[in-house]
């Protein structure tokens, strides 16, 4: 096999495979049951071609038969009339139309055993195109609900694979979760540990620090004012007025 005939191949048998994959089998029986009955259309009306055919060949026979009739009542009316000459020509025309008779009479029973057998086929015909849509219902049904069943596995599939994908965000969700909130636990754990600088707190600047430590010097200034009025006070009034002047006034 050469080349060019590997290479048709191909071409055949991918074409094979895309008319395999969109043809719709529905389609495809419901047009070969179409042609069918197309096909028992024409055999009927060929039933009614040869009917109307064996009709015509009757009326004629039966036109001759008053013919031939006429021509033998002819005949007797010229014996009647001592005519032999006229009744023997009436007769001899009688006998020419006695030959159509017998040729109208075997073409009329030629079309009988034809139409017989146009109706014996019809019959059958009809029976294999009824058994034939019978059976392309079924299969119809069945394809449906096997598209159906297709329909449904995929989306069943496509749920699954949904579901699998939620699954996975909500695992990375709840460890995102679980890692800001040990941060935040940590982070919390540091600064009441105080090992965290205030330079490592967000929003903490050199204004907070300068106001800290001016806070201590107030503090501090406070105290040692405090100190050295305890101490004039116990040099003036001595040690129980430093006593009351800690404890406070005393009520009346």
């Amino acid at each position: 096999m050469g080349i060019f005939s590997r290479f048709t191949n191909l071409l055949r048998m991918r074409a094979n495979t895309a008319l395999d994959k969109a043809e719709d089998p529905g389609e495809v029986m419901d047009y070969s049951y179409s042609k069918q009955l197309e096909q028992l259309q024409e055999l009927r009306r060929s039933i009614a071609d040869v009917v109307t055919n064996e009709k015509r060949l009757e009326m004629l026979e039966s036109q001759i038969q008053q013919q031939s009739n006429k021509l033998d009542q002819q005949a007797v009316q010229a014996l009647q009339a001592n005519r032999e000459d006229l009744a023997r020509t009436a007769l001899q025309r009688k006998q020419a139309l006695a030959t159509q008779v017998n040729s109208y009479e075997q073409q009329v029973a030629q079309l009988r055993d034809q139409e017989q057998r146009l109706v014996e086929m019809e019959r059958t015909v009809s029976a294999r195109i009824e058994a034939f849509r019978t059976q392309k219902e079924m299969v119809k049904a069945q394809y449906g609900a096997a598209q159906a069943q297709v329909k449904i596995n995929e989306a069943v599939t496509g749920i699954s694979q949904e579901m699998s994908e939620m699954n996975l965000a909500m695992q990375r969700a709840q460890d995102k979760v679980l890692s800001m909130q040990a941060r935040a636990d940590a982070m919390d754990t540091l600064i009441d540990q105080g090992t965290l600088s205030e330079q490592g707190l967000i929003g903490a600047g050199s204004g907070d620090t300068l106001d800290r430590e001016l806070q201590q010097v107030t503090s501090q200034q406070n105290v040692e004012a405090q100190l050295q009025a305890m101490k004039q006070q116990m040099q003036l009034g001595g040690p129980d007025a430093s006593q009351r002047q800690i404890e406070g006034p005393t009520s009346n």
